[in-house]
């Protein structure tokens, strides 16, 4: 009998190679300094997270990105706008990534009625739908079938209604513990059946709650084996280097919108924080968290910037500066908005129209605000 380690250990990144394509390193300077501005935003916005949830200003769970952000910038920048995204309950980042207002998400995770939900959905579920952002999804593998589905469906309006050819590219996010859930692979095995362009996107960060990927999934050390069960393309990314993934994402995106086939993305990151605010990280050590988190991605890119001449410390601090300060005024915004009305919205969103003891639904302040935005325009 075979006896399985119990932590990742420090060996995660091991056999990864860097992105051939030197595509990000021809970007603008401006380009790579708004990937850096992004990922400083989601860490200061995840800091301000924890410290609003243990003075119980945010209620229920809370799984914050610290450590993630090169993900999620990376990834989405890769995308057209207009490309549809889905992610699982880690959802702040994306949301953010993908153009949210912190505003909109802190008032979301404090409850309140500003936020992109309403305050009905909090840290797990943001929405965005000017976005093209479908949402965190708190069952573990739910938001597979579901990023399948979007694919699906942009696929069939450009090539059957419109008579054209595909143009789209969903990006469905998920934790490489949802690699065991069977949703998963009935949503794998349709999009490699029916060409379905969306791209899987596994945070593989080593640990399933507290359960090391080596206990608790075959193949844990080559995860892409399950893709090539569908048929479907797949490949291993260094998710620590916000250009090394946009590097490997954009290659892959393109192809997906090209050839309209799906993609899995075996994307090797690090949480440096616990699976939630609950998490006291017994299952692994603190000199194993040491080895990852010395291998920062903001630090990553900051110091490629200031290497390279165009970025000097004081102004990245007069950054850092304005981030704190936006994300202070997110707060401010947030607690300034009060709950949700329980006599005006217990029983609304339940159905669009009013039927019965439901009374319809209506749109939260970050879509009125982006209609009355564009109306100005």
């Amino acid at each position: 009998m075979s006896v399985v380690n119990t932590a990742i250990g420090t060996g995660h990144f091991d056999g990864l190679a860097k992105s051939s394509s030197s595509v990000s390193r021809a970007l603008p300077f401006e380009k790579h300094l708004e990937w850096l501005r992004m990922m400083v935003l989601i860490r200061e916005f995840e800091v301000r997270t924890m410290q609003a949830y243990q003075d119980r200003k945010i209620g229920g769970f809370c799984h914050v990105y610290i450590g993630q952000e090169a993900v999620a910038v990376g990834c989405i920048a890769a995308t057209e706008h207009s490309d549809p995204v889905v992610t699982a309950y880690r959802d702040h980042g994306h949301a953010l990534a993908r153009g949210m207002d912190p505003k909109y998400c802190m008032a979301e995770m404090f409850g309140r009625i500003g936020g992109c939900a309403k305050g009905k959905g909090g840290s797990m579920h943001m929405f965005d739908r000017d976005n093209n952002l479908f949402g965190g999804h708190g069952i573990v593998g739910a938001q597979t079938p579901l990023g399948t589905g979007l694919a699906f469906g942009t696929k069939y309006i450009d090539e059957v209604i419109n008579k054209g050819k595909n143009r789209q590219v969903t990006l469905c996010f998920l934790g490489d513990g949802a690699l065991n859930q069977g949703a998963l692979h009935e949503a794998m095995n349709l999009a490699g059946l029916l060409d379905v362009p969306v791209v899987y996107v596994v945070e593989n960060n080593g640990y399933s709650m507290g359960t090391s990927i080596q206990r608790g999934t075959t193949m844990g050390d080559q995860i892409v084996a399950k893709a090539g069960a569908y048929g479907i393309t797949a490949r291993e990314i260094d998710g620590m280097d916000v250009l090394n993934v946009y590097d490997g994402m954009k290659e892959v995106i393109d192809e997906a919108r090209e050839t309209s086939r799906p993609a899995f993305i075996d994307m090797r990151t690090y949480r440096f924080k616990g699976h939630s605010m609950s998490d006291p990280r017994k299952y692994r050590s603190r000199e194993e968290e040491e080895v990852y988190e010395s291998g920062d991605p903001i630090a990553q890119l900051r110091d490629h910037l200031m290497d390279s001449g165009k970025l000097d410390e004081d102004s990245f601090k007069a950054m850092a500066k304005e981030v704190r300060s936006e994300v202070k005024e997110s707060i401010k915004w947030a607690e300034a908005s009060p709950p949700p009305s329980i006599e005006e919205e217990l029983y609304r969103d339940v159905y669009v129209e009013a039927w019965g003891p439901y009374n319809g639904t209506t749109e939260p302040e970050i879509i009125r605000d982006a209609g009355s935005s564009k109306g100005e325009g």
